[in-house]
Parts: C-alpha cells; structure tokens; sequence
C-alpha cells in the first residue's frame, strides 16, 4: 500500500507563515512592480521562526527587496521588516503597509513620472 506519516507533533514550533491579506497586499504589491518592469521573479520562504517574500530583477541575480515576517519581534521593534540587495534593514514596524510604502512610493514615481 502507502506510506503512513504521524500526524504533526503539536510540542514542535510551528512554522510562521503570511495570512491571506497579508500575502494578496505583496502579491499585489509584486505584480505592479512586474507591470512596471521592475521585477521578474520571487521566492517564498517558510521556517519556523519568520517567513520571507524575496523580490528578484534577474532570477540570477540576489533579491532587490525581501519582506520578512517574525513574529516573535512583535511586541519589541515590530514584527514586519523591509530588507534591501545588500541585507540592511530599510524599514521595520508593527503594520505591513508602512512597511511596503517605500517600494509603493517607487511604483508612483514609475508611473506617474
């Protein structure tokens, strides 16, 4: 027959992931950056203690932008941050639209200009 698998153990941490809204706002967020030229892949990271969304200009290349999720962070400096291509943090807080508005503001300029 098959393979039976255990039921996930409930003592082990579980693995952090992004709630509906929270992944249709970066989906959104990603295919205007597409739309504009921007971005031309990403990536979707799960572990259990935060989960990630990397944003690529060449899928060869290191990711532009990566939005992190931790949520032990939460009570202390905000458990949303905005991560650059050489890894310094450009924006952290405690909502995940301030957090996009730099990336959003990008796209407006784009556009509009």
């Amino acid at each position: 027959m098959g393979t039976v698998y255990p039921f996930p153990d409930r003592t082990s941490p579980a693995q952090v992931g992004f709630e509906r809204a929270e992944l249709n706002r970066i989906v959104d967020l990603y295919g205007r950056a597409v739309a504009a030229g921007l971005w031309k892949d990403y990536a979707i990271e799960f572990r259990p203690d935060c989960a990630a969304f990397w944003a690529f200009r060449r899928s060869a290349e290191r990711p532009e932008y990566r939005i992190e999720k931790r949520p032990a962070l939460r009570h202390k400096q905000g458990m949303w941050a905005l991560i650059g291509e050489s890894g310094q943090v450009l924006r952290r807080g405690h909502e995940l639209g301030p957090v996009l508005a730099p990336i959003e503001r990008r796209l407006l300029k784009l556009v509009g200009g």
